[in-house]
């Protein structure tokens, strides 16, 4: 039997919890009440009319790029990967938010649905914050040996 290679394991168990995310938003947007969207921010960022496809594979491979991120930090640590995986993750959302003043200026679908005001919007930062932990626990899960 042949043994999947670590690295594309890592990979491509990123990219699942990517779309596992993107599947919740709706369930986090009632429970947030905001209808801020990753995949639509994203989407909506290059693509006009088939913006959700487009948004859902730009966060798979941003999620298999950080599953190539989170099986090199899983190397050099040897920490429990779920706990690495949700603390990485977290990590690089408290770490990476203050950079939605540019979406807030500049992001060419700013005040449409998915794409709210977000650096001041609390109930935005609680999404975020509940979407990445989702995000590590499924990339943790996924990429164990």
């Amino acid at each position: 039997m042949e043994t999947v290679n670590p690295r594309a394991r890592s990979a491509a168990a990123g990219a699942v919890a990517a779309t596992v995310w993107g599947l919740i938003e709706p369930v986090d947007q009632r429970l947030f009440r905001c209808d801020y969207s990753d995949i639509a921010l994203l989407g909506k960022a290059v693509a006009r009319r088939h913006w959700r496809p487009v948004g859902f594979a730009m966060h798979a491979a941003n999620g298999a790029a950080f599953g190539l991120a989170f099986h090199t930090l899983r190397r050099r640590t040897g920490a429990p990967p779920r706990r690495l995986a949700v603390a990485a993750a977290l990590a690089e959302h408290v770490a990476l938010y203050p950079l939605l003043y540019f979406v807030d200026r500049f992001h060419p679908a700013r005040g449409e649905p998915g794409v709210p005001r977000l650096l001041t919007n609390r109930r935005a930062f609680g999404q975020a914050t509940l979407r990445h932990a989702v995000f590590g626990a499924v990339l943790g899960r996924l990429a164990r040996s």
